[in-house]
C-alpha cells in the first residue's frame, strides 16, 4: 500500500482537497441572491466526493494525481469528464 495514502494522512488529504475545492469554486464570492453560494456549495460537495473516489481507485499514483489535478483546476468540467471518462469500476 502506498505510505502516502495511509490513515493518519487521509484526514489531511480531504482537509486539503477540501480547502483547494472551495477556494476555486464560487463558494467563496458573495452574492445578494445566495445563488453563487449555493452552486459553489454543491460544486465543493461533488468535487471533493469526485477526489476521495479517484483516491479509493485501484490505480497507480500518477493516475490518481492527475484526476484530482484535472478536478482541482477545473472543479465543474473536472468532475464531469471524471465521471465519464475516467473508466472507474471497469475492470
Amino acid at each position: 500500500m502506498n505510505r502516502a495514502l495511509t490513515t493518519s494522512f487521509r484526514p489531511l488529504a480531504l482537509l486539503l482537497a477540501a480547502i483547494s475545492s472551495f477556494t476555486l469554486s464560487s463558494c467563496s464570492r458573495r452574492d445578494d441572491y445566495g445563488s453563487y453560494t449555493i452552486w459553489g456549495a454543491l460544486i465543493l460537495i461533488l468535487d471533493v466526493v469526485a477526489m476521495i473516489d479517484a483516491l479509493r481507485q485501484p490505480w497507480s499514483l500518477g493516475k490518481k494525481i492527475l484526476w484530482i489535478a484535472i478536478i482541482y483546476f477545473l472543479p465543474v468540467l473536472g468532475l464531469i469528464l471524471y465521471y465519464l471518462l475516467s473508466g472507474r469500476g471497469k475492470s
